[in-house]
């Protein structure tokens, strides 16, 4: 009977998120083409500022970008006097593709059982039709970062663009870095009962398994490579598909990102990168980045910092303290890019580069913190991040600053598809702005 009920409930729940889905999607499509925009000021990010500038989209590919060029009549052109052109802006750090409703199990797809999962793709999760992603494209967020969350080792994250029909037809590098979540020797929350001694113990025995899958993984792929060159008289090595999905990050080919908040573990997290010189690395989320900036400049390690609309991490710190983060992080040195960490509130990014800019790290900085830097730091700065001749054509037309909470993004162009501006939340807006009271 239980089997029975259970049975029933699961059926009705994936009906119910299927109906949910219908409801959301967005009849119209994206177009694709040649477009001209003109008129407006280019906010290249790379090479400065162009007033009553044009760029050219031919395809997928911005193929002009300047104030001098004759549009020809192949050219869909769009007068964009008084507006700004922006690079599409990248969030760092997202589980947008991967979550849908977090109450919902079956609609969770960034949590894998166990502690060391390097072999675990966020790509092959990602759900191009999730309700989340014409939300937040809507608001010139045309790129994130997706990543694992679960245990030490959650997986590798991906890099998307947020249009498309599969993974494969978003994808900007399927395996972007190795997610870690770094141990903390900090209590959980008030609510956590266990003693010192008991928090120290867990977070060494972390810290031990972390450096023995380390060691091990180092290991195998050097018998690997032994094997590859001179195999006369070796026996082959026994495959282990969680070392196996290890060989880019003990090359060096991918960086490990590092979830990591307080001071103290932070320290930590430089000492244990100085262990393993040979591993490429990336701090992510960093909430009390700023109380070690130094620490983290001297170590030569790029942030991923955010969300910055967040409370502060100690009652007596200011109430800026999360908002000043970025820029006390960017004066020390650091290379920093803008995160939000979330899946629903994607679409705030630019207020978060908002807030940071008001804060300290200015605008010109902040813009290049959602656009020019993230993509630097993950070395796709030739693909997006900048509005230049030669990358993917991911555009954002706005009537003002995109940071500001009362500009209007009025055009978006993802891959050089034109993105029709719509979404569940606009639907509902227009639906209850125009109801019926009776």
């Amino acid at each position: 009977m239980m089997k029975n009920n259970l049975k029933y409930f699961l059926s009705g729940l994936m009906l119910l998120i299927v109906v949910v889905q219908v409801n959301a999607q967005i009849p119209e499509k994206a177009t694709f083409g040649k477009y001209a925009l003109f008129g407006g000021t280019i906010h290249t990010v790379s090479d400065g500022v162009i007033e009553n500038g044009i760029l050219l989209i031919d395809g997928n590919i911005i193929s002009f970008v300047g104030s001098n060029v004759r549009i020809t009549n192949d050219y869909t052109s769009i007068d964009i006097t008084g507006k700004h052109v922006y690079p599409g802006l990248i969030d760092a750090g997202s589980s947008l593709g991967l979550v849908e409703i977090s109450a919902v199990p079956v609609t969770v797809d960034n949590a894998e059982i166990g502690s060391m999962n390097p072999h675990m793709r966020a790509f092959t999760a990602i759900n191009p039709n999730s309700v989340a992603i014409p939300v937040t494209r809507v608001e010139g967020v045309t790129t994130v970062i997706s990543n694992p969350a679960s245990g030490v080792i959650s997986g590798k994250s991906t890099m998307i663009n947020l249009y498309g029909y599969s993974p494969d037809s978003m994808a900007v590098v399927q395996d972007v870095g190795l997610f870690v979540n770094w141990p903390t020797v900090s209590r959980r929350g008030g609510w956590d009962s266990r003693t010192d001694e008991e928090i120290q113990k867990q977070y060494d025995e972390q810290i031990k398994s972390l450096d023995d899958f380390i060691a091990d993984a180092l290991f195998y792929h050097k018998v690997k490579e032994e094997y590859s060159t001179s195999p006369n008289g070796k026996k082959t090595p026994t495959k282990n598909s969680s070392l196996e999905a290890m060989g880019d990050i003990v090359d060096g080919k991918l960086p490990l990102i590092i979830s990591v908040d307080r001071e103290s573990d932070i320290l930590k997290a430089i000492e244990w990168t100085k262990k393993n010189p040979s591993l490429k690395v990336i701090f992510s989320s960093v909430a009390e980045g700023w109380r070690v900036a130094d620490e983290i400049a001297a170590a030569g390690i790029p942030c991923l910092v955010g969300p910055l609309l967040r409370l502060p991490t100690r009652d007596h710190d200011n109430y800026q303290r999360a908002y000043q983060n970025a820029a006390l992080l960017h004066d020390a040195g650091v290379k920093i890019a803008i995160r939000t960490g979330d899946t629903e509130n994607v679409r705030n990014l630019p207020f978060n580069a908002g807030y940071a800019a008001t804060y300290g790290l200015g605008k010109d900085e902040a813009l290049k913190a959602i656009t020019l830097y993230p993509a630097q730091i993950f070395g796709v700065d030739d693909k997006i991040g900048s509005l230049r001749e030669g990358l993917l054509a991911n555009v954002v037309v706005t009537n003002g600053d995109i940071l500001e909470t009362m500009t209007k993004v009025e055009h978006v162009f993802i891959n050089g598809h034109k993105i029709p501006m719509n979404s569940r939340h606009i639907q509902l807006f227009d639906e209850f702005l125009n109801r019926d009271v009776r």
